[in-house]
């Protein structure tokens, strides 16, 4: 059983995890939405300040990005299509092998790169694999190298969600399936793809919340990091 004993920085409007890294390998991450510019800023300076670094703050647009980045300097980097901002460097790779990140078609690309970067953030290689959605199967098969070389694939797609499917059918490595609310009318905003990812009748496929890139990064980072005790 993990020691629990945990301690916070408390900030009124939020108690900072500054004790995340020591227990689980990975400083707290900051969900952005719904958190003002200012508040975004005083927990990455908390985080910074307590040594839990590189720390991440997800679903941050370019607006509140910029503003923190006034006050953070140059310790911040924002990823504009992955909405992510983050204090200090990547670390360097050091998992078992590479993630691939696939995506079905451009639409899915904010999702996907949120996993890239995640992953890459975390210390892993990260092969991207993008505009390879089963309309056009040509594309992905083109890319069967790289899949046999993973040791974990996230699959991004939203429309009917078969990506996953397909790629779980080529690969011996897990697979995170990740659904996109990309679609029309009766894709349900992402609800046609989870289901599909669901009932995937390939083994060894997984599946995370729609548009949920994070989650699949860190889950791929886990997988990746295995046997390794970090």
């Amino acid at each position: 059983m993990p020691h629990l004993q945990s301690s916070t920085d408390n900030l009124g409007f939020a108690q900072v995890d500054i004790d995340r890294l020591r227990r689980q390998g990975v400083p707290e991450v900051v969900y952005g939405a719904g958190k003002t510019a200012e508040q975004i800023t005083a927990i990455l300076s908390s985080l910074r300040e307590h040594g839990q670094m590189p720390a991440l703050a997800t679903r941050v647009d370019a607006e509140k990005a910029a503003r923190v980045a006034e006050v953070l300097g140059g310790d911040f980097t924002y990823f504009p299509v992955a909405r992510i901002g983050r204090i200090g460097p990547a670390r360097a790779p050091d998992g078992i092998g590479t993630v691939v990140v696939a995506a079905a078609g451009t639409s899915d690309l904010p999702v996907a790169e949120e996993a890239a970067v995640t992953a890459e953030t975390l210390g892993n290689e990260v092969t991207r694999l993008f505009d390879v959605g089963v309309a056009g199967l040509h594309r992905l098969l083109a890319c069967a190298d790289q899949l046999a070389g993973a040791s974990v694939v996230v699959a991004v797609a939203g429309m009917e969600g078969a990506l996953a499917s397909v790629i779980g059918g080529l690969v011996s490595c897990p697979v995170i399936a990740v659904p996109t609310s990309v679609g029309y009318g009766a894709a349900f905003g992402g609800v046609s793809a989870l289901l599909a990812m669901l009932n995937s009748c390939a083994a060894g496929v997984s599946v995370v919340n729609i548009d949920n890139g994070f989650g699949a990064g860190f889950l791929a980072h886990r997988i990746n990091h295995m046997g390794l005790g970090r």
